[in-house]
């Protein structure tokens, strides 16, 4: 509009625009407010754009690969953690046809009679197809957590058994509590899984048991035909036991 107050184009031949200009100025206060409101809006999609610019460079591509990795990663953590373990390797060997020493000696076949295991469901088992493996022989209090540990680590690493068997020879505890003690000494292996066999006549303790009273796990190592390879009293973890393990493989 012209200074003058004529409707038409001014001199500059600028378009018509009817601007109002309030008397007051806080008739302005709305429009104020959705004006920073929408810079608010503006300034966050700038730094969003920025933040998306490496991923959005070269399209969808990018995002689709980093998360097949994430995917990944996670699920190979959870398959290590939590995935199957390598099976103890099952009885195929047959029993030696002529060991060098008699059953139940060094050199020898496991001594002849039956064991009950009792990991998972309850079954009735011949001694001498406990193996191949580690048979540990387990007095009251023993304090062999750690040699526990260790052979279960090893009999997992070289794909073979490990069972423990209670020395209830002189013990006054009920069986049922001795068996629960032998199970809760069994769960703190976390390196592998131990098989926990119920020896109800005592045979094993009887054959390969040091006197009873006397401290420490005894560990008979039998090899896949069925011959005693090593007997080994309260033996402490290291090489030397590692070495020995290996060999039954």
């Amino acid at each position: 509009m012209r200074p003058d107050g004529d409707p038409e184009p001014d001199d500059y031949g600028l378009p018509r625009v009817d601007v109002v200009v309030p008397d007051d100025a806080r008739e302005l206060d709305r429009d104020v407010v959705a004006y920073h409101r929408e810079e608010r809006r503006r300034r966050r999609r700038d730094r969003t754009r920025r933040l998306l610019r490496p991923f959005t460079r070269y399209g969808v591509a990018i995002p689709i690969i980093a998360g097949a990795l994430l995917v990944a990663l996670v699920s190979g953590a959870l398959m290590t953690v939590f995935g199957p373990r390598p099976a103890p390797r099952p009885t195929g060997s047959l029993l030696a046809p002529h060991p060098s020493a008699a059953p139940g000696r060094l050199g020898g076949l496991l001594p002849a009679g039956n064991v009950t295991e009792v990991s998972g469901e309850r079954r009735t088992t011949a001694l001498r197809e406990l193996r191949p493996g580690v048979i540990g022989i387990v007095p009251p209090a023993c304090g062999c957590e750690r040699l526990v540990a260790e052979l279960a680590a090893r009999t997992r690493e070289y794909e073979l058994n490990f069972w423990m068997a209670a020395d209830r020879r002189k013990d006054p505890a009920p069986a049922a509590e001795t068996l629960k003690d032998l199970q809760a000494l069994a769960g703190s292996a976390h390196g592998g899984t131990p098989r926990i066999i119920d020896d109800g006549q005592g045979i094993l303790a009887g054959t390969y048991g040091r006197p009873p009273g006397s401290p420490g796990l005894t560990a008979v190592l039998v090899q896949p035909d069925g011959v005693v390879a090593h007997v080994l009293y309260a033996p402490q973890p290291g090489p030397e036991l590692t070495e020995k393990v290996k060999s039954l493989s």
